[in-house]
């Protein structure tokens, strides 16, 4: 299944020269949905996953669905003050300014293995944030994966050193 014709493209969204890539449409064709979970689970398959770990918002959409289709557990991480429980937290910048993510202390065990999925791979910032909690934690990242990169940002750079997977790319 070719996933970027099921990937709407919305110019100018949410400012002047960005080509933002609307997801919405693929979750919602229910064949592509599952193509995307299953090509995902293929990679996944042999290499032991104790847990899959998203970002929110959008990275829940697929990480959860994925984390059912392999047998893995789900780990959420939110931005600061979401999670009811002790938090690990981490700040990272953003383009304008900086956030920071939390996930549960007791998320994850020392030794367990890690995939970290996510629906889109741009600048790493988030995804290099989310990799340094699982490690602080004691988790094993196995892969990161995503449905969709922008290659053009150089994303990947920041994951150095990691098995990175996209399923569609895109230049900017």
């Amino acid at each position: 299944m070719e996933l970027k014709g099921k990937i709407r493209i919305i110019e100018d969204f949410p400012a002047k020269g960005i080509s933002f890539k609307d997801i919405t449409t693929l979750l919602n064709d229910k064949n592509a949905f599952r193509y995307t979970v299953d090509k995902m689970a293929e990679n996944l398959k042999n290499k032991n996953i104790d847990l899959i770990v998203a970002p929110e918002a959008r990275g829940f959409m697929f990480g959860s669905a994925l984390a059912y289709t392999i047998g893995a557990g789900f780990v959420p991480v939110r931005k600061k003050g979401k999670l009811p429980c002790e938090t690990m937290q981490v700040s990272y910048d953003l383009e304008y300014g900086k956030d920071e993510l939390e996930i549960h202390k007791d998320a994850i065990k020392p030794g367990e293995r890690v995939a970290i999925v996510d629906d889109l791979l741009a600048t790493g910032g988030t995804i290099s944030s989310v990799a340094k909690l699982v490690e602080k934690l004691g988790g094993e990242i196995v892969s990161i994966d995503f449905v969709i990169e922008l290659t053009d940002l150089k994303g990947i750079d920041e994951l150095k050193g990691y098995n990175v997977n996209s399923l569609v790319k895109y230049n900017v």
